[in-house]
C-alpha cells in the first residue's frame, strides 16, 4: 500500500475580544486532515502528516528524503511555506528549491496530488501563488492569475464525467460541495468529475510519474458533513492515491 506524505492542513487563530472597556486576546490551533487520514488509512495506506509549521522546517530538501514516499499530498499549504523556512527567511541561508525538487521527483516516477483550500493553487487573494512556481509546470491544471476561489454556499453537486479507475464504483452524482478552485485542465489531462462548469478531479502523467488535482477541500468548510459521511468518500481518495502511485487501481 501507499506511503503518503501529507503537508499542510493546519492553522492557528488569534482572536481579539472586546467587552466594554476591556479587551483581551485568545489563540487556538486547528487541523483539517482527520477525515482524509482516516479514509486512506482504512484503505491500508500510511500517512506521515506534516502540519504547515512542521512542513516549513522538515519537508524534504533532497531526493534521498523522498525515497520512502510513494505520493506527496499538498493541501492548504502556500508556496511560501515551502520556499521560505526560517533558515532562509530569517537567517539568509541557501537551501534547494523544494518545489523544483518535487518537479524532478515526479518526472523520475513520483506521484503528486494537490488538494484545494484557501492556500492551495492560487487561493485567497492569490497568496498560495503556485502559478509562479516550478510546480505549475507539472500540475494537471492551468491556474488563474488572481484569487481563484469559487464559493458556492448554495451547494453544487459534483458529477462524474469520465469512466476511469478512480471513479470506478462511485455514484454518478456526489454530495454537494461549498466551494472549489476555478482552473483550466492542462492539455492532455483527464477530467474525471466536475462541479458546475468547472473541473473537480483532474489527473495526468508527467514524465515517469503521475499528478492529480482535487479542486475542493479534504474537509470543512468546502466539504460539508454530508460529503464527509458519503460512502464514496474513502473509496474516492483511495482510488485516487492508488492510481497516482502505480496504477494499481487499473
Amino acid at each position: 500500500m501507499a506511503r503518503i506524505l501529507l503537508a499542510g492542513e493546519s492553522w492557528s487563530t488569534t482572536t481579539l475580544h472586546t467587552k466594554g472597556f476591556d479587551t483581551f486576546t485568545t489563540s487556538s490551533y486547528g487541523e483539517g486532515a482527520d477525515d482524509f487520514i482516516r479514509a486512506v488509512e482504512a484503505g491500508g495506506h500510511t500517512v506521515d502528516f506534516q502540519p504547515n509549521h512542521v512542513a516549513a522546517e522538515r519537508f524534504p530538501t533532497d531526493q534521498a528524503a523522498l525515497a520512502d514516499v510513494d505520493v506527496v499530498v499538498l493541501s492548504d499549504i502556500g508556496a511560501n511555506t515551502l520556499l521560505l523556512p526560517d533558515r532562509v527567511f530569517s537567517r539568509g541561508e541557501r537551501i534547494p528549491n523544494r518545489l523544483q525538487l518535487l518537479v524532478d521527483w515526479v518526472r523520475d516516477g513520483g506521484a503528486l496530488l494537490m488538494v484545494g483550500g484557501y492556500l492551495s493553487f492560487q487561493g485567497i487573494e492569490a497568496k498560495a501563488n503556485y502559478r509562479n512556481t516550478p510546480l505549475a509546470e507539472i500540475l494537471p491544471v492551468e491556474m488563474e492569475t488572481g484569487d481563484d476561489r469559487e464559493e458556492t454556499p448554495q451547494g453544487v453537486e459534483p458529477v462524474v464525467t469520465a469512466q476511469h479507475p478512480i471513479t470506478a464504483g462511485l455514484a454518478e452524482t456526489w454530495p454537494h460541495v461549498l466551494g472549489y478552485h476555478r482552473v483550466t485542465p492542462r492539455s492532455g489531462a483527464d477530467v474525471l468529475a466536475t462541479a458546475g462548469e468547472h473541473p473537480l478531479v483532474i489527473v495526468d502523467r508527467e514524465g515517469a510519474g503521475r499528478v492529480g488535482a482535487f479542486m475542493s477541500d479534504m474537509g470543512p468548510h468546502w466539504l460539508p458533513p454530508a460529503f464527509l459521511a458519503w460512502d464514496g468518500f474513502g473509496p474516492m481518495w483511495c482510488n485516487l492515491i492508488e492510481w497516482l502511485v502505480d496504477g494499481s487501481a487499473e
